[in-house]
């Protein structure tokens, strides 16, 4: 794995496309108000200054690839920035948001088809347009869909997304679980809480509601990537089996809960090294790929140093850094050669 390029599979980009085709419509307004208390209104003025100061990085393909150069990442798989997910949409809107954000992510990716590689959106609010948006996404080039950890009046364990989990384990689609906000609400309001804790919450709640509900047993080929490490769960999973173990509401799982790690993938946006091994403890090495969250305040600008300032073994520390994704998004040896060859960093190292 020493040789696999180092991949980064947590970037965002954003899609004016999209957010054109909800300028107006009924539903918005009310959608905005939620996720201002969700993540707390702060100081708007620094916010929107924030914003305005990484808009590039969202938008344009060559800063991208240059930050990528500075931070030694070969290949980034790009996904929508949750901002997009509009999930208070009907079908006929829905259809038409994910098809204009599929165009505008194979778009940004063209630029460079072998360093980037992109996630398309899925409407999981109604299932029939989500099970079109797995198709549409993969006709389009893309690897996959973002979801979040819900949709209003629906998690994740809902039967009623049965034959979304369905269509994506047959198509073979890459799924990442980012949450937008956490439903928490006010009580996280202060203090940019909404996204510092809200969506680390979000993402064990999400994982909790797969793994107990038994998802992940009716459907084992899924190809699941959770954001920020998964969460809170990995942390505290001794508490997941005990309650499986002592409680027969929470024996819809066939497994202990911990052995659901084992299933999916986690990003290493954990934020500090005895986290990342504390992670590749609870889930294994193998089972964890490289995250910045690019180009967040909330991520980082230097994940192969984050990964390096874990101090694992170096055979954790090269599957981290590109071996596992390269398999999980079945990636070839020779794609995004010409372009890393052209740079000369291919696998995150100067060239000799």
């Amino acid at each position: 794995m020493e040789d696999a390029p180092t991949i980064d599979v947590h970037g965002h980009v954003l899609l004016p496309g999209v957010e054109q085709l909800v300028a107006g419509q009924p539903g918005l307004a009310a959608h905005a108000e939620l996720q201002a208390r969700r993540f707390g209104r702060g100081d708007s003025a620094a916010a929107r200054a924030a914003m305005i100061a990484i808009r590039p990085k969202l938008l344009d393909p060559a800063v991208r690839l240059a930050d990528m150069d500075t931070a030694g990442v070969d290949i980034q798989l790009v996904s929508p920035s949750p901002v997009h997910y509009h999930y208070w949409a009907g079908p006929a809107l829905a259809t038409e948001l994910y098809q204009a954000a599929h165009e505008g992510v194979a778009a940004h990716c063209a630029a460079a088809p072998g360093r980037l590689r992109g996630l398309g959106l899925a409407p999981i609010q109604d299932t029939r347009t989500a099970v079109a948006a797995l198709d549409h996404a993969l006709g389009a080039g893309l690897l996959g869909v973002e979801i979040s950890s819900g949709s209003p009046g629906r998690e994740l364990s809902d039967p009623a997304l049965e034959p979304f989990w369905a269509r994506a384990e047959e198509l073979g689609a890459v799924l990442f679980l980012h949450p937008f906000g956490c439903s928490l609400d006010d009580r996280l309001t202060p203090w940019y809480l909404g996204n510092i804790v809200g969506q680390p919450v979000e993402n064990a709640v999400a994982l909790s509601h797969l793994i107990f509900s038994g998802t992940l047993d009716r459907h084992p080929g899924l190809r699941l990537i959770a954001a920020h490490g998964g969460g809170y769960l990995p942390t505290y999973l001794g508490r997941s089996d005990l309650g499986w173990s002592v409680r027969p509401e929470s024996h819809d799982c066939a497994e202990p809960p911990s052995s659901y790690l084992r299933r999916i993938w986690l990003d290493s946006l954990v934020h500090s090294g005895p986290g990342l091994r504390h992670l590749a403890e609870a889930a294994g090495a193998d089972r964890i790929v490289l995250g910045s969250d690019y180009p967040f305040d909330m991520g980082t600008d230097d994940p192969v140093g984050a990964l390096r300032a874990a101090a694992l073994p170096d055979a954790d520390f090269h599957a981290i850094r590109g071996g596992n994704a390269q398999a999980l998004l079945q990636l070839s040896t020779a794609e995004g050669g010409s372009d890393l060859v052209q740079r000369g960093t291919a696998g995150g190292r100067p060239a000799d």
